[in-house]
């Protein structure tokens, strides 16, 4: 979506667009959270694929953060402090054409043990969404959700 070529000023009249512009992308990112939620309830976590390039996103992410921790919560002032933003623009740009959406805002946990709540979430873009839950999806910490909705279920059964 564009708004006009950089740089340009923004024409007052059409501001009153932007509230109906954010009230929209606040719709999208909550269907998105509980579409996955909802998923997430449905089948293990650790059996799921986000993307066709889930192994691609996986194995750049930790290229490119051997220091994140997929159990531990996530510290929001460092993601997008200067640095993290830098950072995490160099690792979303590699997905540009390459997947739809990529910068898109979504919610994100702060932690995996937690569900979503107005303390512990996190707004994101769907690239870092990506790269942090196919990391805790492939560690199985997101399984105590399917876990917790079908307690009969063998733990060792898809």
């Amino acid at each position: 979506m564009s708004l006009g070529p950089p740089g340009a000023s923004l024409d007052p009249e059409q501001a009153e667009n932007f509230e109906d512009m954010e009230k929209q992308f606040a719709v999208k990112a909550v269907q998105h959270m509980t579409t996955y939620w909802a998923i997430l309830e449905k089948m293990r976590g650790s059996k799921l694929r986000l993307t066709r390039m889930d192994d691609e996103i996986y194995e750049h992410f930790k290229k490119d953060f051997p220091d994140f921790d997929p159990r531990e919560t996530i510290n929001e002032d460092v993601m997008k402090s200067k640095q993290g933003k830098e950072r995490w623009r160099n690792f979303m740009m590699a997905y540009e054409k390459k997947v739809d959406d990529y910068n898109f805002g979504t919610m994100l946990r702060a932690n995996p043990k937690f569900e979503y709540g107005e303390k512990g979430t996190i707004f994101a873009v769907r690239m870092q969404f990506y790269a942090i839950e196919i990391s805790r999806n492939r560690e199985g910490l997101n399984d105590w959700i399917f876990e917790r909705e079908h307690p009969d279920e063998d733990k060792r059964q898809p």
